[in-house]
């Protein structure tokens, strides 16, 4: 079972994104919304600068964005396939919920930019985990819209950036398990006598 609610260490254990593509209504309202942020707020975050914004985009709206993506995408390739044109506008209407994350970095003598970097990312995962709470699956995505100085203006100005973009809404069908590293490779133990 993914995403068990039955206890922390079991929902950590079995935490699974889900493919926006495969979400269906409901997602979570404008009051779960306010929660899940709320509970994302609780994010480490050095210096206490909250270098995050989130940016909801609703139903009604899927169709304007899907637009000024498809126009930002021809601006900067002029001779992009049907194809191409058809995943930007899918992903523009994928889920019930949209949000976008915003790195918002603040200029500071003290917090480097790498550790509000960090931090964006942990407010990220939080979002996803306080949506999974509610019962809803969630899937972050990043991809060429991401990386794009038009996208990015839809939303906010240099110096910020999209961090990625969150989907939330129901299964549609059934979590399958992806591969995970192996723990051996991951984890291990200091000897600083092989540094020697």
């Amino acid at each position: 079972m993914f995403n068990d609610l039955s206890s922390l260490n079991g929902y950590l254990k079995s935490r699974r994104s889900g493919r926006p593509r495969d979400m269906i209504a409901p997602g979570p309202s404008d009051e779960q919304i306010e929660e899940i942020v709320s509970t994302a707020l609780r994010t480490p975050d050095h210096g206490k600068l909250a270098p995050w914004r989130v940016v909801q985009v609703d139903k009604n709206q899927r169709g304007l964005l899907a637009a000024e993506l498809i126009k930002a995408y021809q601006a900067e390739k002029p001779i992009a396939g049907r194809l191409e044109i058809e995943a930007l506008e899918a992903m523009a209407h994928q889920a019930p919920t949209l949000l976008v994350i915003v790195f918002s970095p603040v200029t500071s003598v003290k917090i480097p930019f790498w550790e509000q970097e960090l931090s964006c990312g942990a407010f990220c995962m939080n979002i996803l985990h306080a949506i999974h709470a509610h019962n809803f699956v969630a899937g972050w995505i990043t991809g060429w819209p991401t990386y794009s100085d038009a996208v990015r203006n839809l939303f906010g100005q240099a110096p910020e950036q999209i961090a990625g973009f969150i989907f939330a809404g129901s299964a549609n069908c059934d979590l399958v398990e992806r591969p995970r590293p192996e723990l051996q490779k991951i984890l291990s133990k200091w000897n600083y006598e092989l540094l020697a």
